[in-house]
């Protein structure tokens, strides 16, 4: 019964409620903001690289490594490959369409954060939707429900996927029982991330921001090697991607498991632009000037879904292994990979796998604990916040061996909720983001390094840092 609930839930969102307003707020920042995904493109790449002058501070990159350890995850793999096995090769086109467009989205939503970010009694900043929520709109009630919503998506909606998309990836190997194996995969994972969190944001920075580019670079790199190994079958692969994303029968015919609506959903589950969760990591990143963390953020998409999605799409469809529904997910990939690579495969997807949940796990808590102290007005109890943890650890054990329908369902629908309020909220904002753009770009004509005033565009609002 509640499964059945939580899919109409989910059907209803995404059929047509979160594409307009997604789609629609992702063309509006773009527009407004004159393509800054081409044209601000070289300052975001070279914003990733500058340094905060207190050196105990959270630096760009690390920042950028923290929301890109949660938004890399099982979806860049689990994700896409379900998105073409229920919607075809035109999926990823639409991936691709929802992460441009989106990175504009998130561009403005962690320049707001930065804005509005408070100040630690330790001199750290912190910060994310709920803070501008509240000092833009004055609205405190919407940016606790904010919170919740973010808490219940993050915390355990998907955290508790990313545990069953990592122990499904064991089901190829003869040691794997299906009632048993998925409860001791998910127990240890339990355990290795409740240690690492229990050692606090600090120990969850220096491990995402070790893990995630490792990965990464090695994940593409193998990517790379199995389309050159299926060279020959890449020219089909980009006419299929076409011919099946316009197939305008098939779109409106079926609209929820069309390539179109596919592709929206897992490019949203993975990229998570506009739904309000970098915000969070962005504000923690010591920088001169906000607009500079917005690149960064906007710059985090790109590797999200242009180049980790398009790796598992190019790797999987360059196979010649056709996509099943009885395929989706974790099997398609390893048959994919198996086919180019033999046993070493399966191998590398299920080692990829688990660097992927991990860090995703470790960059989804360390959201919450931004969230729970915005909730509390100050840092949490030491026993409060230890039982939270070990609440979290107990929810990625539990999603290890519950339903794979039900937890993306889930995942869905909680994500929605995030971008029903966040979307809103930095529509309203956007005037403030503009012309800290405009204030950036200004002081870039002028050969200077851009700092930023909040007197320089006219900001009422008293704020921690811009003063």
């Amino acid at each position: 019964m509640f499964q059945t609930i939580i899919s109409t839930i989910s059907s209803f969102m995404y059929s047509k409620l979160l594409v307009i307003i997604l789609i629609g707020a992702g063309v509006y920042f773009t527009v407004r903001t004159r393509f800054p995904q081409v044209r601000l493109f070289k300052r975001a790449c070279g914003s990733v690289m500058e340094k905060p002058e207190d050196k105990k501070a959270i630096s760009s990159f690390q920042a950028l490594m923290v929301s890109t350890a949660s938004r890399v995850g099982t979806g860049n793999i689990v994700g896409v490959s379900s998105a073409i096995c229920i919607g075809g090769f035109g999926s990823v086109f639409w991936m691709w369409v929802i992460a441009i467009i989106g990175s504009a989205s998130a561009l403005i939503e962690s320049t707001l954060a930065q804005i509005y970010k408070k100040k630690g009694e330790d001199g750290s900043c912190y910060g994310g939707p709920a803070y501008y929520i509240e000092a833009a709109l004055h609205c405190r009630p919407l940016a606790i429900v904010f919170c919740i919503a973010m808490i219940l998506t993050y915390a355990f909606g998907f955290n508790m996927l990313a545990s069953y998309n990592l122990q499904s990836t064991f089901s190829v190997f003869s040691f794997y029982e299906a009632k048993i194996s998925p409860w001791i995969i998910g127990g240890i994972l339990a355990v290795l991330t409740g240690w690492c969190l229990l050692g606090g944001g600090s120990r969850i920075v220096k491990v995402t921001s070790m893990l995630v580019p490792v990965m990464g670079i090695a994940y593409i790199g193998i990517s790379l090697l199995v389309v050159i190994i299926n060279i020959q079958n890449v020219p089909a692969m980009f006419v299929r991607i076409f011919e099946e994303a316009f197939d305008f029968k098939a779109i409106f015919g079926a609209f929820s498991g069309s390539a179109m609506m596919q592709g929206i959903r897992r490019g949203l589950y993975s990229n998570e632009a506009g739904i309000g969760s970098a915000p969070n990591a962005s504000a923690a990143a010591n920088v001169s000037h906000p607009v500079k963390q917005g690149l960064v953020q906007m710059l985090s998409v790109f590797i999200d879904t242009l180049l980790l999605c398009t790796a598992t799409a190019m790797m999987c469809m360059s196979s010649g292994i056709d996509p099943a529904k009885e395929l989706q997910g974790a099997p398609w990939v390893q048959a994919s990979l198996q086919e180019s690579l033999g046993s070493f495969g399966p191998v590398f997807i299920t080692v990829a796998m688990v660097f992927f949940a991990f860090t995703t796990l470790l960059g989804n808590c360390f959201y919450c604990d931004n969230l729970l102290i915005y909730i509390h007005k100050k840092q949490p109890g030491k026993a409060f916040m230890k039982g939270f943890r070990l609440v979290s650890a107990l929810a990625i054990f539990l999603g290890a061996g519950m339903e794979m329908s039900l937890l993306w369902d889930l995942s869905d629908v909680l994500m929605g909720v995030m971008a029903l309020i966040n979307i809103p909220v930095i529509l309203i904002l956007s005037g403030i983001a503009v012309k800290a753009i405009q204030d950036y770009e200004v002081q870039l004509k002028q050969g200077i390094n851009p700092v930023f005033k909040s007197a320089d565009i006219g900001l009422s609002q008293k704020t921690d840092f811009w003063s």
